[in-house]
């Protein structure tokens, strides 16, 4: 399996455990109420007919279900900042910015991916490399091998000038400058390309195309002619295609870069050294060291 393929598979692969972290933590001070007894396990919480739900049937429910994983995405949260801290691993920001930069370029959301807020992603890009740099500490790699590696792989780490674009798609003019009045009116874009546009692969996600480039091929070559002259939050006037009349909005723009090879070492020591490895990548194996013991077992690298 090539590197290209392999780093967002890895990267994916973490990324939807941030998500899931995230998801729960965002709702810890409702879970707090409830753990330290601010809520009654008796209250009644719904009411069908003559049946009552108690807030410990819902709990009850929601431990079932969730418990178990939501406590282990917490315990991997911090067994990485523990032993990141232990080792001294520290990310540097302009190698945030960069993977930042990478992962962006490769969003494409016709893969049916989704870009989370900058902020949100940054911290869960930083999750993975204190994660990947944990697990791949003790590995060296030799200068001739990550010299090679990136001679075979310049294309993962050069980037074009990327724009990430939406799009509503009308079948007629008349209907394109309906939509360019009711954006100046005020009307949301993904709310509008939700409701009219006739692209089926995109409405849904209010009409979010990803990030594009001139040498893309999945979408009219007058996109980006369109969009090298949008600013940043602009739209469009109406653009003829083969897909009907489109109004593009810029969300934002990537300037192209080719990155070097001493910009990209550390990534690429990583990348070779996941490759090289057996096992899955995965939090578990740091278990042991950070000393965890949790209500399901001992350690979950023993499971």
């Amino acid at each position: 399996m090539s590197g290209k393929t392999v780093w967002p598979i890895i990267f994916g692969l973490v990324i939807i455990n941030c998500f899931t972290l995230a998801y729960f933590l965002s709702k810890d001070d409702s879970m707090a109420a409830v753990v330290s007894g601010k809520n009654q396990e008796s209250e009644s919480i719904a009411v069908v007919g003559k049946k009552e739900i108690t807030r410990e049937d819902w709990m009850a429910e929601l431990e079932e279900r969730f418990g178990k994983e939501t406590l282990e995405e917490m315990i991997n949260f911090t067994v990485v900042e523990e032993l990141a801290e232990k080792h001294s691993i520290k990310i540097p920001e302009e190698e945030l910015d960069r993977e930042l930069t990478i992962y962006k370029s490769m969003y494409n959301s016709l893969d049916n991916e989704h870009l989370t807020d900058t902020k949100e992603l940054r911290e869960q890009i930083r999750y993975s490399i204190l994660l990947e740099e944990l697990l791949t500490k003790d590995v060296e790699i030799s200068d001739k091998e990550l010299k090679a590696y990136y001679d075979s792989n310049k294309d993962l780490y050069s980037i074009e000038d990327s724009y990430h674009l939406f799009h509503i798609v009308t079948k007629t003019e008349k209907d394109a400058l309906k939509v360019i009045e009711e954006l100046k009116g005020g009307s949301s874009f993904e709310a509008l390309a939700s409701e009219k546009s006739i692209d089926e692969f995109t409405a849904n996600e209010g009409g979010d195309l990803g990030f594009v480039s001139e040498n893309n091929d999945y979408l009219p070559s007058q996109y980006v002619v369109e969009a090298e002259k949008l600013k940043v939050d602009e739209w469009s006037k109406p653009i003829k295609s083969d897909l009907g009349y489109s109004v593009l909005l810029l969300k934002e723009k990537l300037d192209g870069v080719q990155y070097s090879y001493e910009d990209v070492k550390n990534q690429m020591r990583r990348q070779i050294a996941l490759e090289q490895m057996e096992s899955a990548v995965s939090v578990k194996p740091l278990w042991e060291e950070a000393g965890v013991t949790w209500f399901y077992g001992d350690n979950a690298s023993k499971e």
